[in-house]
């Protein structure tokens, strides 16, 4: 550390938010408290404008410097996970069911930080938007700050983010041309007929059959309708079904995402999931029923 390197000296600060955000995770749209933690601070730091409320809970801090008006964006993700954290760690969550388990803790005071350290020098000419965003975590978000005017009210030429990579050596920074981070689809899929008992399977349809067939048959999405030179992976994440030991259950529901860089994939995908299972759910004399959400 050099005696005058003021990101060195702001780091055991950073830290310490950190740790505070982490020992109080909140899910997507309900980050009411960390919302106010973040502009809070922001309004201590000086910042020419706060705005809060935006697209949810999301937050937008407002700096300028000089008399220039080209403006960047730089983001951050205020949610965590509904994971229950087990680590044991001084300052693990004390919200049962939460944590932040994919570092966006992190990612929110890496971004005060910067904001603490660029209030205090002032040293570009222009304007940055400091933008908070709630729900990264399949809830759309990004898209919610969009619809609420977050551009036409705060218009930039680019945005910049990072994501902690476990795995990356410390202190190294990867990036890359092109794409870095997929574009995601999520899908709940529901296969529905008669329930019966275990030991006269006759009587009913068995969803559970369904499932298993669906599982291994989606995956001719990406291995035979794709070009294996495109990324494409779709995985299954929950699949749940039934209740007791002895009853063939009515209904399986399954869930899954979709990641991809080719935009074209989201219809792809969500026309021959729809296919697969209208195929699979007519040969075991079921109803199939898919919702497909997009971004």
């Amino acid at each position: 550390m050099l005696h005058n390197d003021p990101i060195a000296a702001l780091t055991p600060e950073v830290i310490a938010w950190r740790h505070h955000i982490h020992s109080n995770p909140e899910l997507g749209f309900d980050e009411n408290e960390t919302a106010r933690f973040v502009a809070e601070k922001l309004r201590a730091f000086a910042f020419d404008e706060v705005h809060e409320g935006i697209g949810g809970t999301g937050i937008v801090g407002v700096l300028r410097s000089g008399t220039g008006t080209r403006a960047i964006g730089l983001r951050a993700e205020l949610d965590a996970l509904p994971v229950v954290e087990r680590t044991g760690l001084p300052y693990a969550s004390r919200n049962e069911g939460a944590m932040h388990a994919c570092g966006h803790d992190g990612h929110t005071a890496m971004l005060l930080g910067a904001a603490r350290l660029l209030s205090q020098t002032r040293a570009f000419e222009g304007i940055v938007y400091f933008i908070f965003q709630p729900a990264e975590e399949n809830e759309g978000g990004s898209l919610r700050m969009i619809e609420d005017g977050l551009f036409e009210r705060f218009p930039v030429e680019a945005i910049y983010a990072v994501h902690n990579w476990p795995g990356v050596r410390l202190g190294t920074i990867a990036a890359r041309v092109g794409a870095q981070m997929a574009a995601v689809d999520n899908f709940e899929l529901t296969f529905e007929g008669l329930g019966a008992h275990a030991a006269m399977p006759q009587l009913g349809d068995d969803p559970i059959l369904a499932a298993g067939a669906f599982v291994q048959a989606v995956q001719r999405i990406v291995s035979r309708s794709v070009d294996p030179q495109c990324a494409l992976v779709v995985s299954l994440t929950q699949i749940h079904g039934g209740n007791v030991g002895n009853i063939v259950p009515g209904k399986v529901w399954l869930q899954g995402t979709c990641r991809f860089f080719e935009p074209g994939h989201s219809d792809h995908c969500e026309k021959l999931i729809g296919e697969i299972a209208g195929g699979i759910a007519a040969a075991h004399a079921l109803k199939a029923t898919l919702d497909y959400h997009k971004g």
